[in-house]
């Protein structure tokens, strides 16, 4: 797991950087300006001719839909391992992640249609995911529950004949706001009486179907992530049929362990890829500034800051890396322990490396004019998207006591 990435990786690591360096960082201000025109213009939720022109740059170089575990039909076929320092590359620009067809919630919404779906299903969604044609959103989260808790959801699917009728209001749907986001993965309940666990159930939504209402785009510390978006969702007497149902009625919860696991660790690579950025130009702007007589970089304090930066990025790749390879090798059930941990560890660590950047820039750090506000939201938000710190946190703890509990009994057992 230690040992040097496969010459795979390798291949795509380098080609990916390259791209990086020649299509990703030069465009930063031209992906600020058209989105900013939008804004000016009325309407920026539309999509944006600078990721419509490096999609068509990234097929071009064979840099698409590396995220996929499980070949499709030509398509993906890459470790967790193998995508971690590519999916890093991508954190490192908020929206790069579009251009090579590995954004989210569309990866996690396609991992989940190809473990999942129906022959059909698949054929009418996630290949035209897959060729970058459509969008997608993932609704789970509601404003009326602690959505923390899975379980507490309130969104009604319910059977009618030969369809089911889905009533209930959700938000932060990430990716709702773009106009080519085609499909909706809801989770709602069958059966509000039966099992804890057993309750819920996932239905594909088209969209466009009568009754579905994008009330709404929510801000994150006032970024709104246009065109991309968390939308507020209304769902009055949606209407679909029953062939839309995933796996079956009550394997909802199911669906979302086996869906989140990948997401996670996605959200944590990319985390890692911050942080990094943000260690590179917190060094930069201490070497140019002079304070007090001397750079900032000869002063202690920031001495501390840079090799604690180090430590903390260094310790969470290893941890993300170690997640990666029990997915692979034993499966995201078993993994659970490690997905939590970097869950945890990974956006906290980031927040705190992308803070220390926004104080070495001073009031420059919290401004427009350089990336570290909008990495610092985006961040913080991790620390909360796909179960908060604290759920994680019980997660482990329960782990950890039971494994003792475990031992415990076997010694008395063997006495």
């Amino acid at each position: 797991m230690l040992s040097a990435y496969s010459t795979k990786t390798q291949d795509l690591l380098a080609r990916l950087n390259t791209f990086f360096e020649q299509h990703i960082y030069p465009n930063e201000a031209r992906h600020h300006a058209e989105l900013d025109a939008l804004r000016r213009a009325g309407d920026p939720w539309q999509p944006l001719k600078l990721i419509d022109e490096l999609k068509i740059k990234a097929r071009e170089v064979g840099l698409w839909n590396m995220f996929l575990p499980h070949p499709y039909k030509g398509q993906g076929g890459i470790s967790n391992l193998d995508y971690a320092p590519l999916c890093e590359v991508m954190g490192r620009v908020s929206w790069s992640g579009e251009a090579f067809n590995c954004s989210a919630p569309d990866t996690g919404n396609m991992e989940t249609l190809e473990r999942y779906a129906t022959d059909s299903q698949k054929q009418r969604w996630l290949e035209p995911l897959l060729a970058g044609e459509i969008r997608s959103a993932f609704l789970m989260t509601e404003p009326a529950v602690a959505s923390s808790d899975a379980t507490n959801i309130q969104c009604s699917i319910q059977r009618d004949g030969s369809d089911y009728i889905i009533n209930g209001r959700k938000w932060f749907s990430s990716g709702a706001g773009n106009p080519r986001c085609a499909i909706f993965i809801v989770m709602g309940k069958t059966d509000p009486d039966g099992p804890r666990h057993a309750q819920q159930s996932m239905v594909l939504v088209p969209r466009d179907a009568p009754g579905v209402t994008v009330s709404r785009a929510l801000t994150v510390f006032g970024y709104d992530d246009a065109p991309h978006g968390h939308m507020e969702v209304v769902m009055e007497n949606v209407r679909v049929p029953a062939d839309n149902i995933l796996l079956g009625e009550g394997r909802g919860f199911e669906i979302a362990q086996g869906r989140l696991g990948p997401g996670r660790i996605h959200h944590c690579m990319r985390s890692i890829g911050a942080a990094e950025r943000a260690l590179e130009m917190m060094v930069d702007r201490l070497q140019e500034r002079v304070a007090f007589g001397k750079p900032l970089a000869e002063q202690s304090v920031w001495h501390e800051r840079i090799a604690e930066s180090r430590c903390m990025i260094d310790q969470a790749r290893l941890l993300t890396l170690n997640a990666a390879h029990k997915m692979d090798t034993v499966g995201n059930k078993d993994a659970r322990a490690e997905i939590a941990m970097i869950k945890v560890v990974a956006p906290n660590m980031s927040c705190k490396v992308v803070d220390w950047a926004i104080q070495a820039h001073g009031a420059a750090g919290v401004s427009q004019d350089f990336w570290l506000a909008e990495a610092y939201a985006h961040q913080r938000t991790v620390r909360i998207v796909d179960g908060p710190d604290e759920v994680h946190r019980g997660a482990i703890a329960k782990i950890e006591l039971s494994k003792r509990a475990a031992f415990k009994k076997g010694l008395k057992t063997t006495v």
